[in-house]
């Protein structure tokens, strides 16, 4: 094999891995969260039922990326970021990115089908087939549109919990609805300052929005995961015998990752990928990492 033959399969290699998005199945963790607060996850059964559900859902979300960007190919090239991406740049065929998306699929029920229950499949085709829904159509359709975003997550959240038999408080559900619904907001809050730089128009929902509008829907929606969140503390410290009365404390980290993304979104206007703002943002790092940790200290410690 010549050197060139050699580079070109590591660059298909290389362009089907970036087609798949890796990166974003750390949305997926929310599958492992009903294990975590419900104090369960270092059961071994627990945990391995909830790593093969998150193993399942990543496949299933990189088969339904595949799908929407080929269906964004056009409108992406157009994109200043994700004009990169590999179908929206040439750098993968058509037909690679056909059997890539399939394989992932199979690969998703395979999962499904062999080591989870029913319940779980039937979460994920629910999943799927929103996804699909929302690539064909509803992500035109503004609010509805970032509404749906939220509702992905709270299946995610679905997931592991009737993978595990674990049952979700009305609480994680309002909270991970409500703070998913404040990301999607901010995600297009990016696109419509994208749109008055001058840059092309990429969604249809777009004229559904303006930066006043979503600057006031961003703070409501703030506002609203603070208050839910401290009522949430409130009613763990009567409900959850396992968690600390010192649970009230967290709220604090949860303010300040909120005013840390709205100065991100506000001042800096780099809110359009959440993903990476996880990944390279030492500021949201470190919040989250002291959230998280204290949090494991009282269910865990």
């Amino acid at each position: 094999m010549t050197r060139q033959a050699i580079f070109l399969k590591g660059s298909m290699r290389k362009s089907v891995m970036v087609l798949l998005r890796p990166q974003q199945w750390l949305k997926n963790l929310f599958v492992l969260a009903p294990a975590f607060f419900a104090g369960s996850f270092l059961e071994v059964e627990v945990m391995r039922e909830s790593l093969l559900t998150f193993l399942c859902f990543s496949a299933l979300a990189s088969s339904v990326y595949v799908y929407n960007d080929w269906i964004d190919r056009i409108a992406d090239s157009r994109h200043p970021e994700k004009s990169k991406r590999p179908l929206a740049s040439g750098a993968i065929s058509g037909r690679t990115a056909f059997i890539t998306g399939i394989f992932v699929l199979l690969f998703s029920f395979f999962i499904g089908f062999a080591f989870l229950n029913h319940q779980v499949l039937t979460v994920a085709g629910i999943y799927l087939v929103l996804n699909l829904a929302y690539t064909l159509n509803l992500k035109k359709i503004a609010i509805l549109d970032v509404s749906c975003i939220a509702v992905g997550f709270v299946l995610r959240l679905l997931a592991g919990s009737v993978a595990t038999g674990i049952e979700l408080s009305s609480w994680i559900i309002t909270l991970t609805f409500l703070l998913a619904l404040f990301l999607a907001l901010a995600k297009r809050r990016d696109d419509v300052v994208r749109e008055q730089r001058g840059e092309e128009r990429t969604r249809s929902s777009i004229k559904g929005y303006n930066l006043g509008f979503l600057d006031q829907a961003m703070t409501i929606m703030g506002s609203v995961v603070i208050v839910a969140y401290l009522q949430y503390c409130h009613a763990a410290d009567r409900t959850i015998p396992i968690i600390s009365s010192k649970l009230y404390l967290t709220a604090a980290f949860v303010v300040i990752g909120l005013l840390r993304y709205m100065q991100l979104a506000l001042v800096e206007e780099r809110s359009g990928n959440p993903t990476r703002i996880l990944i390279e943002d030492r500021f949201t790092q470190i919040n989250l990492l002291i959230w998280g940790g204290f949090f494991a200290w009282m269910l865990y410690g």
